[in-house]
């Protein structure tokens, strides 16, 4: 039995550990993101103005009461006395809105402001799935960094041991030893820098799910990545003109100022409720005690007048907010046009740039060859190496960041035009290598 726990351990490490993929970081980031909580509780607050707005309409009922001790004293025909006496009384009141226009146009002013919340959230969903993929592919590519600049120190440090080699025995200079000696040491510290923002990055994606960054499921290599449809830019535009939740929030914020304007105005009319009365008063006084019971039902009219201007002030305060609210919607649209052209240039770009990399790495991959051959025979020197190494290297880091950054292009261009979902990240989910460990 005390070999228990040590055979159970030796069977978990011998387990194959899954990398976790996007979708299972972004259900993560769902329940324990504090942005999108707070977002969440400002949406329930939101949704209690369409409550708030009905309740204008609905009768209202209170009931009051209360009691008192008195002390009188009663003159009468020369004659003076005096009474102490107990008085209770209550009142049940009933009073329904018949015509309070301004009532009827908060009510339908709570519903805008219900809206909004709504797609307020929404568009901090999407902004969670931006966040969770622009941290989960900010720690692949420090990844592959670090991998690319480890596999360089290798390789220089190889190269350095057959400079080193060749020098001994006469057939290079001692010029090749310090330059493979500086290339290696540049590694070192490029190592370094690679490890701490690798790190950096995954104290990151941690800042949003809450818990310590797992291994994460690389992109395969044979990803093969697919133009934007449809393909004509200026589709995309005029539906981020409409469709973006950016811009669905600015409209609806400018029928929520047009509303006010209206509601403000009636202030000037005149309200119609029905008001109905319930109650008991009751008298102790020692020698006649009274008790009166009371029911009574009306309509009640108020007509304002005058009130210092005050409505007339607040009408040009809203018409004023109105128009700040408009020219926010068009502020709005402009920005989601460019956020949609920016982000389709991203991905066509993107595309382009990926091709010509994948390109750049054959070919940087037989010019590295193609030196080393020549370092062998004496064509080349120790320098051509390096510099061929260097750009295999680089050229694969630049390859590794199009990608990502091309798939981030992809999911900007989908919340551009407010439809970025879930079933987006399922679909790069499906790019991704969940078997690594």
């Amino acid at each position: 039995m005390k070999r228990l726990p040590w055979l159970l351990s030796a069977l978990f490490l011998a387990l194959p550990a899954h990398a976790a993929d996007l979708l299972q970081i972004y259900r993560d980031a769902l329940d324990n993101d504090p942005t999108l909580a707070a977002a969440r509780a400002t949406t329930d607050a939101g949704l209690e103005r369409k409550s708030q707005g009905l309740a204008g309409l609905l009768p209202s009922l209170s009931l009051s009461g209360n009691t008192s001790s008195n002390h009188a004293d009663i003159s009468s025909g020369g004659v003076s006395f005096n009474r102490n006496y107990n008085s209770n009384s209550y009142t049940l009141s009933l009073s329904q809105p018949l015509f309070r226009w301004q009532n009827w146009v908060g009510y339908d002013q709570s519903k805008l402001v219900a809206a909004q919340a709504e797609a307020q959230f929404v568009l901090a969903q999407q902004d969670l799935m931006l966040r969770v993929a622009q941290a989960y592919f900010d720690v692949l590519y420090a990844n592959e960094n670090l991998k690319a600049l480890k596999s360089q120190k290798t390789a220089i440090s190889q190269q350095l041991e057959q400079a080193k080699k060749n020098f001994e025995v006469g057939t290079s200079t001692i010029t090749d030893t310090h330059e493979a000696q500086s290339r290696y040491d540049l590694a070192q510290a490029q190592e370094i820098a690679g490890e701490s923002d690798l790190e950096v990055k995954r104290a990151a994606l941690q800042a949003i799910i809450g818990r310590s960054a797992p291994l994460l499921a690389p992109l395969r290599t044979t990803t093969r990545l697919s133009p934007p449809q449809p393909s004509g830019m200026d589709s995309w535009v005029q539906s981020a003109e409409q469709n973006s939740l950016s811009v669905q929030i600015k409209q609806l914020a400018a029928d929520v100022a047009a509303k006010e304007v209206s509601r403000i105005r009636a202030g000037h009319f005149p309200t119609l409720d029905l008001v109905a009365n319930s109650g008991k008063t009751a008298n102790s006084v020692a020698s006649a005690p009274s008790e009166v019971q009371f029911n009574n039902i009306g309509l009640q009219l108020t007509l304002p007048i005058y009130q210092g201007g005050m409505v007339s002030s607040q009408e040009r305060e809203a018409a004023a907010k109105r128009q700040a609210a408009l020219s926010d919607l068009d502020a709005a649209r402009r920005s989601a046009a460019l956020g949609a052209r920016q982000s389709y240039l991203g991905v066509v770009n993107g595309l382009a740039q990926v091709r010509a990399l994948e390109a750049a790495q054959v070919s940087s991959q037989s010019a590295l060859d193609a030196n080393k051959l020549g370092y062998d025979v004496g064509v080349r020197i120790n320098i051509d190496v390096l510099n061929a190494e260097q750009q295999v290297y680089g050229t694969r880091r630049d390859l590794a960041k199009a990608r990502l950054d091309t798939l981030m292009a992809q999911l900007k261009l989908k919340a551009a035009i407010g439809a970025l979902a879930e079933a987006d990240l399922q679909q790069i989910n499906a790019l991704l290598d969940s078997s690594a460990r």
